[in-house]
């Protein structure tokens, strides 16, 4: 008989949020339950307490999952980009839409179960300010963004994901409109020339 070797903590909770996450992608959340997802792993349910607290920190963890990995995807597209303001600014609103689309469509039934719930307060509030940070650094070489601007951002980009889906805009139109929103709002570096040098 072989035994399986002992998972480390941080492997165990990978393994507890794939599991979390086949099982909503299989039957939604109504009838989730940690007791769930301890017996599709195979492990007790103590166990998964453990890593999560109760079910909305288990769903909570989804989102955060999901966030991590959209903004992983922005940091790789980012090092291929133009050093260009309007090239970076395409990819950074690109990839808000495509974020927020993806959770419209990927993760409804996680944010539903949520609804309401601090946790998911938390965690929007912590993953918008992540992405705002990343976008941010990605502009810092051509200009900034005020708090004004930040909000205006996030208010268009919001705006822009409702409106495509429900039908009313095209997704190729609202990354076009974030990005000329972005470069809009961005203050660009003051730069002295020789002539205004007093």
């Amino acid at each position: 008989m072989t035994t399986r070797p002992r998972l480390s903590r941080a492997e165990r909770h990978e393994q507890l949020v794939a599991t979390a996450r086949t099982l909503i992608r299989e039957a939604g959340t109504d009838d989730f339950t940690l007791g769930r997802v301890a017996e599709r792993a195979g492990v007790t349910k103590p166990l998964v307490y453990d890593h999560f607290g109760d079910r909305a920190g288990v769903l909570a963890e989804l989102y955060r999952a999901f966030e991590a990995r959209q903004h992983a995807a922005l940091a790789t597209a980012l090092t291929r980009a133009r050093p260009q303001l309007d090239a970076v600014a395409a990819l950074v609103a690109g990839a808000y839409v495509d974020c927020c689309l993806a959770e419209g469509r990927e993760l409804s039934d996680v944010v539903a179960a949520l609804a309401g719930s601090s946790a998911l307060t938390a965690v929007r509030r912590e993953a918008e300010e992540d992405y705002l940070a990343a976008c941010r650094a990605a502009l810092a070489p051509f200009g900034t963004l005020d708090a004004a601007a930040v909000r205006a951002v996030v208010g268009a980009g919001d705006a822009l994901v409702r409106a495509v889906l429900d039908g009313t805009t095209e997704e190729d139109d609202a990354r076009r409109t974030l990005s000329r929103v972005l470069l809009a709002v961005t203050r660009p570096h003051a730069r002295t020339t020789p002539e205004e040098t007093p």
